[in-house]
């Protein structure tokens, strides 16, 4: 026997085997909100979460506006950390079970393809030791995460001072550092300006939004009031090519589009946006990934094609806000309920019938939609196709468009025709309503959905 097959022997040896119900991977809005619904319907839930406390990227974020959707406190919106123990003590009342520091290392060996194998299973490594959990349902809740500076491929040195908005508010509210004096923040998104109150809590000055579009993505009532706060000029037309400074950045490197060049003094820069979701166990399941988001494809019922398998959050549309998250959860636990109470009756799986499920592709200026699959009709328990979570598609756009007209086509059949007085941006998920869905073909050419200037 080789080493290395002792080795995995011993290693197997170790593992405890163990099964539950329903096993949720991510501890944040969407996993919580799940699970708080599962567990309050009777069902046996366990959340597993690699970091040390549960209640995902809200946790860091110590700025008012959650909760507004999905706990309805549009008159008293809540703080990121009292909206994370909030979601935590609604799943934990409810019966579920939370583990924090506990990794999900992929999937048991035999079942990357779930469907195949029968009941799902993940590997588990934890304070407790080694761990394969079998479960009747997984739902994936992994969430996503901004591009750093390495992926954006931005040249120059490798100084100090340089983050990412989940870094920037980690490293001010919960390890209380000093992240500078100067600061650039590229993006003008609704999470740059969260990086700007984050360091402006922190007492650093922010000289400068830099963004490659012509107007900036988040709110015009964000904007103002950043404008009319702390006056920070905002670069459109503009991208940051390089950094300078060692072992500190001391500047960083802008390029307008008309070809000009400037420096602008900084010790630090913040990269917001660019979310790329945190797909690598759904990858490892053998799911089929959207080119455009890198995200699974799941149906209007958030099912994978992969029978057991469900996917929601920020997971599936990288990236809407912590209420609309938990609202997915909420709509994922639907089918997880209904799955788990069917006794893993196949024949009910409308994402695994390819000849009946319609495919949803962008089109035009449209990056990505989700969810990227209509279940067949017939498949349906009532006849009647799940809508998506709120009963709206989501789409995102890879360039502004003035006077947009949202198109849903499947075929040479219209079935969306919609205009709208204001531009559409890039960097913004933009809500479809799904009020076409019964006119869909079963069995019909993919569907497309566009927008087009008018």
């Amino acid at each position: 026997m080789s080493a290395e097959s002792a080795l995995g022997e011993g290693t197997e040896a170790r593992r405890r085997t163990r099964s539950v119900e329903v096993l949720v991977v991510g501890a944040g809005p969407a996993g919580l909100a799940a699970a708080a619904d599962l567990a309050r319907a009777g069902i046996e839930v366990e959340v597993l979460e690699r970091e040390s406390e549960p209640g995902g990227i809200p946790r860091h974020s110590h700025h008012a506006g959650y909760g507004l959707r999905d706990l309805h406190r549009w008159l008293r919106p809540m703080t990121g950390p009292a909206y994370a123990r909030c979601w935590t003590t609604r799943a934990v009342d409810a019966g579920a079970r939370v583990r924090t520091s506990t990794s999900v290392t992929g999937w048991a060996s035999g079942s990357q393809d779930p469907g195949e194998a029968g009941t799902p299973s993940l590997d588990v490594v934890s304070p407790d030791g080694l761990e394969r959990v079998r479960a009747a349902a997984v739902l994936l809740a992994t969430g996503a995460r901004e591009r750093p500076r390495s992926a954006r491929l931005v040249a120059g040195s490798r100084p100090a001072g340089v983050y990412t908005t989940g870094q920037l508010q980690q490293a001010v509210h919960l390890h209380r550092q000093s992240v500078g004096r100067r600061a650039v923040v590229v993006g003008a998104e609704h999470v740059s300006y969260c990086a700007l109150l984050t360091l402006a809590q922190a007492g650093v000055e922010v000289v400068a939004l830099v963004t490659p579009h012509p107007r900036t993505q988040t709110f015009p009532a964000f904007a103002a009031a950043a404008t009319v706060r702390w006056a920070v000029p905002v670069l459109c037309n503009t991208e940051v090519v390089a950094l300078h400074g060692r072992p500190r950045l001391t500047s960083v490197e802008v390029r307008h589009d008309d070809g000009r060049s400037a420096r602008i003094a900084a010790d630090t820069v913040v990269f917001t946006a660019d979310w790329i979701p945190d797909h690598e166990l759904a990858r490892r399941a053998g799911l089929p990934m959207a080119a455009g988001s890198r995200a699974p494809i799941v149906d209007t019922g958030l099912r994978t094609p992969r029978p057991g398998v469900f996917a929601a959050g920020n997971l599936v549309h990288p990236v809407h806000t912590a209420d609309v998250v938990a609202l997915a959860g909420q709509h994922a636990a639907r089918s997880v309920r209904a799955w788990t109470l069917s006794g893993r009756d196949r024949s009910g799986w409308p994402a695994a019938a390819a000849a009946g499920g319609v495919r949803v592709e962008p089109g035009g200026a449209v990056l990505w939609v989700a969810p990227g699959l209509v279940p067949p009709s017939a498949a349906e328990a009532d006849g009647a196709r799940t809508p998506p979570p709120r009963g709206r598609f989501t789409i995102w756009l890879d360039r502004l468009v003035e006077r947009p007209v949202l198109t849903v086509r499947q075929g040479g059949r219209v079935l969306l025709y919609r205009s709208r007085r204001r531009a559409l941006l890039p960097g913004r998920a933009i809500d479809l309503p799904a009020d076409w869905l019964d006119a869909v073909l079963d069995g019909g050419p993919p569907i497309t959905m566009g927008v087009e200037p008018a």
